[in-house]
């Protein structure tokens, strides 16, 4: 199914579908994500049983700041969409899918470590990647560089946001 014909046959159902560079996103509000996930995989003229990724994006100067992308693909069809949640600042929450996606068990916990957004309702919501004890999520646009001082050959080298300009 080619991406406009993917968009036409979501129209009765969704009101925000985009197409762009062949691609179709779809934008849905929270609450009814779950519902809309399931309507695309059990669709019988869509099949969009293969959820490939889950991503974060932070724009710290936008309402709402985060926006939760995934990644679904018909494997018996051959066509993919986009399904898209803007979550503001203040309540980064998102319902789990793990129980209709078990895949994205993996997906929920490394955008959770890295952005700090919640997926309510996930088995085990546990950092997957940094220590349990580290602070922040280091992938939010308003944390530092970051890096670790290093010593090479007796001379220290900073983390890079602490370097000076020469």
């Amino acid at each position: 199914m080619s991406p406009d014909a993917l968009a036409a046959a979501l129209r009765d159902r969704f009101a925000d579908i985009l197409v762009a560079r062949g691609e179709v996103s779809l934008i849905v509000p929270r609450d009814e994500l779950t519902d809309a996930l399931a309507w695309l995989r059990d669709a019988p003229g869509l099949s969009l049983g293969f959820l490939s990724c889950i991503s974060v994006t932070d724009w710290p100067a936008a309402d709402p700041r985060f926006w939760v992308s995934y990644e679904l693909r018909s494997m018996t069809r051959h066509h993919r969409l986009r399904v898209k949640v803007g979550l503001p600042e203040a309540d980064p929450h998102v319902p789990s899918i793990v129980a209709m996606y078990p895949g994205a068990n993996w997906h929920e916990r490394e955008q959770y470590d890295l952005y700090g957004v919640v997926f309510d309702g996930h088995p085990d919501l546990t950092r997957i990647l940094l220590p349990d004890d580290w602070e922040g999520h280091p992938l939010r646009k308003d944390e530092e560089l970051g890096g670790v001082s290093t010593r090479f050959e007796g001379a220290l080298v900073p983390p890079i946001d602490r370097r000076g300009m020469a």
